[in-house]
């Protein structure tokens, strides 16, 4: 494949930042992030490509660097364009992280013919928590705002493939507590965990998904991939499940993983041609 054309770092938000930070966080390090996005574009030749949105994950404490970068060169190495989202988190609580990664999706649409994307071929891949954010774009998608001042807000948020990678998914008993603690705060309302245990809220609209987790998960269970396979069976949207026996948590490319966890990229590749992106 030929080499990356990596444009610049481009902000996600013009002049200040939307969305709810904790008050008494105001001087954490992180308080202070501009979100911001990382394209990873394949070299213009006239070829109109599909993109992946991709985001790291980290608790939403922060964004493991191995989860971005290389998984966005995978992507080239594949025949497909990819920017890194570098969504806020805590102590940004929800739904900063939610606008953040659909303020991605506008963003690649709004730049898709300068970019040579195919704005009807936008997908979303994530990992742990980026993975429970990237399951919350392909959930809630959003047509735009026709009226709206801002150009960027008109575009479309829906994405038309998923990729989830060893995802949080669930806020109950088979959650990580970690991550929602830091995405909603101390005591949430009921019914926002339940909006946010994304088992809940799949609907006939979502997109054609690719899941994949490890058996022996020790950090986030197996069963939020279950859960969200059986939640897309329920409402008939195809999707590819694999569960691999071995591995830790947070293999990214697993590309040193014991056993067949390893192929999963592979795997994803082959979803990705029977799909009609590569």
């Amino acid at each position: 494949m030929s080499e990356t054309h990596a444009a610049k770092s481009l902000n996600l938000w013009p002049g200040e930042l939307p969305g709810s930070c904790r008050e008494d966080q105001r001087d954490h390090p992180m308080a202070g992030e501009i979100p911001h996005l990382v394209p990873f574009l394949l070299p213009g030749d006239g070829t109109v490509r599909p993109l992946v949105v991709v985001c790291p994950g980290g608790g939403y404490g922060c964004r493991a660097g191995h989860e971005g970068t290389p998984i966005a060169e995978w992507l080239n190495g594949i025949g497909m364009n990819a920017v890194v989202c570098n969504y806020r988190v805590y102590p940004w609580l929800h739904p900063t992280p939610l606008m953040d990664a659909q303020r991605a999706v506008r963003l690649v649409r709004a730049h898709a013919g300068e970019w040579g994307v195919d704005p009807s071929r936008i997908g979303v891949l994530g990992f742990s928590a980026g993975g429970h954010l990237a399951c919350s774009v392909a959930n809630f998608g959003d047509d735009g705002e026709a009226c709206s001042d801002d150009p960027v807000a008109r575009y479309s948020s829906r994405v038309q493939a998923l990729i989830s990678c060893y995802a949080v998914v669930s806020s109950g008993p088979s959650g990580h507590a970690g991550s929602f603690h830091n995405l909603l705060g101390e005591n949430p309302a009921p019914e926002l965990l339940q909006k946010l245990s994304l088992e809940t809220t799949v609907t006939p609209a979502n997109p054609p998904s690719f899941i994949w987790h490890t058996f022996n998960d020790g950090a986030v269970p197996v069963a939020n991939a279950l859960l969200y396979a059986q939640a897309l069976d329920a409402a008939k949207v195809p999707f590819a499940l694999h569960v691999y026996p071995n591995g830790h948590h947070g293999l990214g490319l697993a590309r040193e993983a014991p056993g067949t966890a390893s192929g999963w990229t592979k795997e994803c590749e082959a979803w990705l041609r029977e799909l009609g992106w590569l």
